[in-house]
């Protein structure tokens, strides 16, 4: 049986709220990287809006950087998806606005139209399905 709208973005608020508690897994995978922090702060690797990280021009090189967080983070969605009774995917996504906010000046991030932006000294433009 499907869920409703409604019980699926109640489940989204849900898992944005643990995720405020919870974000720090993700976080401390990306932070334990050094070549990935200076990748990011440099705009070669960006925040994605479905809770990933991507090449953003960086060199190739940086593919398995990219990869390792994206495995981490994933098992990371998984198991607090779990937990949340939610899906890894409704996880991702919340996961994705949070970092995303996070994200500072120079930094890039993924628009809602898939665009690559540099972070300014504003707000990102977010998913409308962001809590």
């Amino acid at each position: 049986m499907r869920a409703s709208p409604v019980l699926s973005l109640h489940r989204l608020w849900l898992t944005a709220a643990t995720l405020v508690l919870g974000l720090g897994g993700s976080m401390a995978v990306a932070q334990s990287n050094p070549q990935y922090a200076a990748a990011k702060a440099a705009g070669e690797i960006g925040e994605k809006a479905d809770g990933y990280v991507a090449l953003v021009g960086g060199p190739a090189s940086l593919r398995a950087v990219v990869d390792d967080i994206n495995i981490k983070r994933k098992a990371v969605y998984a198991e607090r998806a779990a937990a949340n009774h939610a899906t890894v995917e409704e996880y991702a996504l919340s996961s994705g606005c949070n970092l995303i906010t996070k994200t500072k000046p120079g930094e890039k991030y993924q628009a809602p139209d898939g665009s690559w932006q540099t972070r300014g000294a504003g707000a990102p433009l977010r998913d409308s399905r962001c809590p």
